[in-house]
């Protein structure tokens, strides 16, 4: 019996914690023995949430495929890696040259970021298709970032980030870190780092329609309206510029003049109904963040899934910027990482083109998901024929998820590259399975990006590669391949993931020509990792707009201000449904696994005692929600911590479909809230879905 420490980064969430994994071999079996947070890791500092003694159970899974599998009737059967490849070729070519090119789409869920192998060698097969139909996770989350950086910065990557461990004033809009453990915010042991700005003298202000997790440690919560943070924002800006509580920036603007003119009726008096906050806590709540010595606005999910989610996110930076908070030490501060995908790739581009039915608009090469059902059912030139997911489950993640499993049953050939015959996969044609991520390299492209420091840090595979068994990216190589020898298309040279990675960081600002000389070898010498130091004023060197200055005033997002002013005053008897996290579970892929869903079902419908009462509904009982497109049975709890006239029901749920061969997860499985969902409600100028602040009513089932 051999014993070996090994130190790696949890891929499971955005905090990338550090682990000490212990693996056992015996007669030559490895084993996973213990998985502890690694105290002398230079960002987590030993810090564990529950996922990560999780991954034993994804490593061992039964259900998790080990080789590629192929749809005969409703039999799965086992097939060669070439000969599967050669069938993706073949089909995938067919349906192009009978129907053009678009008619193949793509859509890559959430793991993909937490792989790199995904993030570098994806594009070496997908890109070859050359489809404009071409969706992911980005649009049922994180969109509205991305275009407000893009807009206001030149770069949708650009993405300022709370110095949370210098302010004084931390302010949370849509987010629940103590459940996500941070998110476009890579924050491990977030809870100790919002408590210490508690300790230096600072407060912590949480906006939501319940009362988080988050929200229950914060100095103040202030309910809002779903859907009406825009307006609390819009007051709370206006009130900054009314009561003279601006700062002037270091930082060079365009546009300033314009957008105090284009908020100047949004008072707080204004705004107060649209949001349900009243109007003296929107002014003094500006007070306040004015008034700090540092402070930073925070917006995450709950104000980039809802109807005016790219101006939220404008607003968010406006505030920063107007209190001159914005590339500030203890405000909002872009990362220098070691290997920077804002310097090494473009800023991006917006509305270039638009989805065949509804006009909607792409950003960065893609288009929004709420479209893809649509483009699948509705006939016509362009229609979408097949399709290929990576990594992604859209039919419990993304809205109206029946109206996509109508739309999944028609398709001429579906591929997906998967480790599971999840709720959307069971449609396919052949499913290819990578090796497990212990099995793999590990390295953070996108999440030392978002860092509140400044990290970097490489981890080898733990365990053996599988015979027989390919990595990710082994995969899009080898399909890459295949398509290209089918249709005559030039392929060039690739390298694997960790070249890249070694290239990256000599290029990077820590490389080569710097005192660090970071290399990839360096990492492997570090395996606890490298911490590059506090985030620093940078974003006026970093800009990427063509004036390189920040452009607070872009015409898209002003031009989205009357569809704001049109907005009326809410219905007294009106039921508005939000999602909700926790820290067992990271959308649809960790309910499969016994230590992450072991005690209490948690995927209730939570809703105020007063709204049980005024429909003669009990605690406990089993209701029927009902929305524009669906219904769902679930059971209801009444909670305390819910807004008067707000229910909230977790998303990833929803694992009874038949077919679907995970057996923990089917065992408890919840109802989808994106059967609920609307794929016509939302951010109508980015096109990211609208899954907060969905109309429902509640009746007993």
């Amino acid at each position: 019996m051999t014993k070996t420490l090994h130190h790696r980064a949890c891929h499971l969430c955005e905090a990338i914690c550090g682990l000490t994994i212990e693996t056992t071999e015996t007669d030559g079996s490895v084993a996973i023995t213990s998985i502890k947070g690694d105290a002398l890791d230079t960002f987590s500092r030993g810090h564990i949430c529950p996922k990560a003694v999780a991954l034993q159970d994804i490593q061992s899974d039964p259900d998790r495929l080990r080789q590629p599998m192929r749809r005969v009737g409703s039999e799965w059967l086992p097939i060669e890696w070439d000969e599967a490849f050669a069938l993706v070729a073949e089909r995938l070519a067919a349906i192009q040259e009978r129907h053009g090119q678009n008619a193949v789409a793509v859509y890559q869920g959430n793991p993909s970021v937490h792989n790199y192998g995904l993030m570098t060698h994806s594009n070496y097969f997908l890109g070859l298709l050359k489809t404009r139909n071409r969706f992911s996770a980005t649009s049922v989350d994180q969109l509205p970032h991305h275009l407000s950086s893009y807009l206001m910065y030149g770069h949708g990557l650009l993405l300022p980030i709370p110095d949370i461990d210098h302010t004084d004033f931390m302010l949370i809009l849509g987010g629940n870190p103590l459940a996500s453990n941070g998110s476009i915010m890579t924050v491990p042991d977030v809870e100790k780092r919002l408590k210490a700005i508690q300790a230096r003298g600072g407060k912590v202000v949480v906006v939501d329609p319940r009362r988080s997790e988050t929200a229950a440690i914060a100095d103040q919560h202030l309910f809002v309206r779903p859907g009406g943070d825009a307006a609390l924002l819009f007051g709370v800006l206006n009130t900054l510029f009314n009561e003279g509580l601006t700062r002037d920036s270091h930082l060079p603007v365009d546009g300033l003049d314009e957008v105090r003119a284009a908020v100047a009726t949004f008072t707080a008096e204004a705004m107060s109904p649209l949001c349900a906050v009243p109007a003296e806590q929107i002014r003094q709540l500006a007070r306040d963040f004015a008034a700090a010595p540092s402070a930073v606005c925070y917006g995450r999910m709950g104000v980039s899934t809802q109807a005016f989610g790219t101006l939220c996110h404008w607003l968010v930076q406006l505030i920063n910027l107007v209190t001159g908070n914005l590339d500030r030490v203890g405000g909002a501060l872009c990362t220098e990482p070691a290997v920077d995908l804002v310097a090494s790739t473009s800023g991006g581009h917006f509305n270039k083109w638009q989805s065949r039915v509804s006009g909607r608009p792409e950003y960065g090469g893609e288009l929004p998901v709420s479209a893809l059902a649509e483009e699948m059912l509705t006939e016509g030139e362009g229609q979408i024929r097949a399709l290929i997911t990576v990594a992604g489950n859209p039919v419990l993640s993304t809205p109206n998820g029946r109206q996509l499993e109508q739309a999944l049953d028609g398709l001429e050939f579906m591929l997906s590259i998967d480790l599971y015959i999840n709720e959307t996969t069971r449609y396919a044609d052949l499913i290819l399975p990578s090796t497990s991520a212990l099995e793999n390299d590990h390295y953070d492209t996108t999440f030392n990006l978002f860092a509140v420091r400044n990290v970097t840090r490489f981890n080898r595979a733990i365990l053996a590669k599988p015979e027989g068994a390919l990595h990710d990216w082994e995969i899009f190589v080898g399909l890459a391949k295949a398509f290209a020898e089918k249709t005559g298309k030039e392929l060039k040279p690739t390298m694997p993931p960790a070249k890249m990675i070694d290239m990256g960081l000599r290029m990077g600002l820590y490389g080569d020509a710097s005192e660090q000389k970071l290399s990839l070898a360096t990492l492997f010498d570090h395996p606890h990792g490298i911490d590059l130091g506090a985030l620093k004023p940078n974003l006026a060197a970093r800009l990427k707009t063509p004036n390189q200055r920040v452009q607070a005033a872009p015409p898209e997002i002003l031009a989205d201000l009357a569809r704001f002013a049109a907005l009326q005053a809410p219905a007294a008897d009106e039921l508005l449904m939000i999602g909700r996290r926790h820290v067992r579970s990271n959308n649809s892929w960790m309910h499969n696994y016994h230590r992450l869903v072991k005690g209490k079902p948690r995927h209730q419908l939570l809703m105020h005692p007063d709204d049980l009462a005024s429909r003669g509904l009990n605690d406990g009982q089993l209701v029927r929600v009902s929305s524009r497109v669906g219904q769902i049975e679930v059971e209801v709890l009444g909670s305390l911590d819910m807004m008067k006239g707000v229910v909230s029901l977790p998303h990833g749920w929803g694992h009874a479909r038949p077919g679907v061969q995970m057996a923990i997860a089917s065992g408890q499985p919840g109802s989808s809230a994106n059967d609920l969902t609307d794929e016509c409600q939302l951010d109508e100028l980015s096109g990211n879905a609208a899954l907060n602040g969905v109309p429902v009513t509640v009746a007993a089932a």
